[in-house]
């Protein structure tokens, strides 16, 4: 599938979403989390609930990186999720979707996974 062929939503202003810190949307009835990732001059989206709480709390936790991976930290249990591909480091069976997202014209898009 191209990024024509995908089905955007508009989610907030790209200035809306501060450097490494995320924010959550619905999307098509799905709890989002998106995040804007300083160091790597780019946006992410994964999908919010935490696999293991069942809390829609992602969007809140810590961005970093772990070696060459962008990650975000579940402020619950701490859980390392890859913001490329949602995968869990510690637990690869509570790994999450991620999503297209792209920022046009100065606002932020979802495309669901």
């Amino acid at each position: 599938m191209t990024t024509e062929t995908l089905h955007w939503t508009a989610v907030c202003a790209a200035s809306d979403i501060l450097p490494d810190t995320g924010v959550c949307a619905l999307v098509e009835g799905v709890h989002v989390a998106i995040f804007h990732v300083a160091q790597a001059r780019q946006f992410f989206a994964i999908d919010n609930i935490d696999p293991k709480a069942q809390a829609s709390v992602l969007s809140r936790g810590l961005v970093g990186s772990l070696g060459d991976r962008i990650v975000v930290a579940s402020p619950l249990y701490k859980n390392h999720f890859d913001l490329r591909n949602g995968e869990c480091l510690e637990s690869p069976e509570h790994s999450v979707r991620a999503h297209a997202v792209r920022v046009q014209e100065g606002r932020v898009q979802v495309a669901l996974a």
